[in-house]
């Protein structure tokens, strides 16, 4: 399997709501620990946990360990050598059967016979007088030690499998962005330039992709729900690797009368990126938040959320689209199901960025994270995914300068883009209306159905990106209902999210 750079780059964030350690969030602690601990891996773990099968194979480990716990205090006994005699042919027996048979199946046709044979020598066992029980007690724990540390070993090494699945671009979409790019060479034709792509009367996207079908279904989406498609224009800012990819794809599939360019962000002169040495293209930054239980009411129901928001990439629109006065950036893990011309009337008041506040986490609960930097504690979130940009603004107060100068003072750390594009944009966000968006359908099994119908954009923000096998499988098809599955090359490289 390839491995490029992720979709997003995720980054996690411990948080604490307060203090823990009431007795009542003792309830399921073990799911609860690992959802702070793995985040949305364990939510993933829970939906598709499948019921327990070859029962009898987890019965005959079971006997197992008690048989061996309390062997070796009744092999002490010499009044109990027949005892001994019989518990170690059991255990011996018990060995040989599970080294050859690893399900029901498999298991000799006498097994119960077996069992029960096995069952009468621990009851045995068990009601002999001068059995030093402190001696099985610390046998047991032994045996539970062991167990509890191949199961520690077990969830991280799941945890690290799901992790690299959902961080790795699939075969099949990376043999699509292959063919396409060689195609492209091939037969290699005159870029289509259009004078609509300028045109600040226009409405403008923005795109930050690495994911040909990804910002497809972004701009395909948005066609289909517009009033007047021929007036929308999607800049699709990409990297040389997939450059061609992307350009070939977008030439050879139309979005009813929408103008689409493909730029590579690697053509600019990225003047703070060769300061900072740092990847011509960022995508969104995405960050796992994990929240403990501090109410005397119970545990949250949720206490893992994704946040997501500019990378550096961002902070370069303003020099790239020089003739534009206004923009509405889309993320890759989007869909649209409404009309968005609407945005392009909105009267932000001075504001810069317009965007959907997400209140489940508030600044004051990362300050440990984010520091003292001047936040309101109560202040929401705000949210990349879909937002609207005041580029003349921006300009004026010269907030790409700003942005720089505070990753500077943040020494270039892995969540200076968080603290930065916050400071950055304090006091300069237009809160959109909720319903302009529903973030977390890529980690969040529950979101209500009627609150995903009536949202103008589904965000899949999460690690379970619909475009991955491991995506939430009851909003894929939102997704793919955008997806043009005409091109030849997708049934060649078996793509079939």
């Amino acid at each position: 399997m390839q491995q490029p750079p992720p979709s997003k780059n995720n980054v996690r964030v411990s948080g604490k709501a307060g203090v823990t350690g009431n007795s009542k969030d003792k309830i399921n602690e073990s799911g609860r620990l690992c959802e702070l601990k793995y985040g949305s891996y364990c939510l993933w773990r829970e939906e598709n946990r499948e019921e327990m099968k070859d029962d009898i194979v987890k019965r005959l480990k079971d006997w197992l360990f008690v048989a061996r716990a309390y062997f070796p205090s009744i092999a002490k006994i010499p009044a109990q050598n027949n005892l001994s005699r019989e518990l170690k042919q059991n255990i011996q027996e018990f060995e040989r059967i599970l080294s050859e048979s690893a399900t029901d199946a498999d298991l000799p046709s006498q097994i119960k016979k077996k069992l029960q044979s096995m069952e009468a020598a621990i009851a045995k066992a068990k009601v002999v007088p001068t059995v030093d029980c402190n001696n099985v007690d610390k046998k047991l724990r032994q045996i539970l030690d062991m167990t509890e540390d191949e199961a520690n070993f077990h969830m991280k090494q799941s945890a690290f499998l799901f992790q690299l699945a959902v961080h790795t671009i699939p075969k099949s979409l990376h043999c699509l962005n292959m063919r396409l790019t060689v195609e492209y060479f091939k037969n290699h034709s005159s870029n289509k330039e259009s004078e609509k792509y300028a045109d600040p009367t226009l409405q403008h996207f923005v795109i930050f992709s690495r994911n040909v079908l990804a910002s497809s279904v972004v701009i395909n989406s948005t066609v289909v729900h517009a009033s007047e498609s021929a007036k929308q224009v999607f800049h699709v800012l990409t990297n040389r690797q997939n450059f061609y990819a992307m350009k070939l794809w977008f030439l050879n599939n139309s979005y009813k009368d929408a103008a689409v360019e493909v730029l590579n962000i690697e053509d600019y002169n990225l003047d703070y990126h060769e300061e900072a040495n740092l990847s011509p293209l960022f995508l969104p930054m995405e960050f796992r938040v994990s929240f403990h239980s501090v109410d005397n009411a119970g545990p949250i129901n949720n206490r893992t959320q994704y946040i997501s928001t500019f990378s550096h990439s961002h902070y370069l629109l303003p020099e790239i689209f020089k003739n534009l006065e206004k923009v509405v950036i889309l993320d890759d893990d989007i869909v649209v199901q409404q009309d968005l011309s609407a945005l392009w009337s909105l009267d932000m008041g001075g504001k810069v960025n317009g965007a959907v506040q997400f209140c489940s986490v508030r600044l004051g609960q990362l300050q440990s994270f984010l520091g003292e930097s001047g936040f309101d504690k109560n202040s929401c979130f705000w949210m990349s995914g879909l937002n609207v940009i005041d580029l003349v603004r921006w300009r004026e107060l010269a907030l790409t300068e700003t942005y720089w100068r505070l990753v500077r003072e943040a020494n270039m750390g892995e969540g200076s883009a968080l603290k930065a594009s916050f400071l950055t944009f304090q006091d300069l966000i237009y809160a959109l209306d909720g319903v302009w968006v529903l973030s977390g359908l890529g980690h969040d099994y529950n979101l209500r159905t009627q609150d995903i119908k009536k949202a103008a954009v589904l965000h899949y923000n999460g690690n379970m990106k619909p475009w991955l096998e491991l995506g939430i499988p009851k909003y894929k098809a939102r997704w793919r209902k955008f997806l043009k599955r005409e091109h030849q090359f997708l049934s060649e490289c078996n793509v079939n999210p």
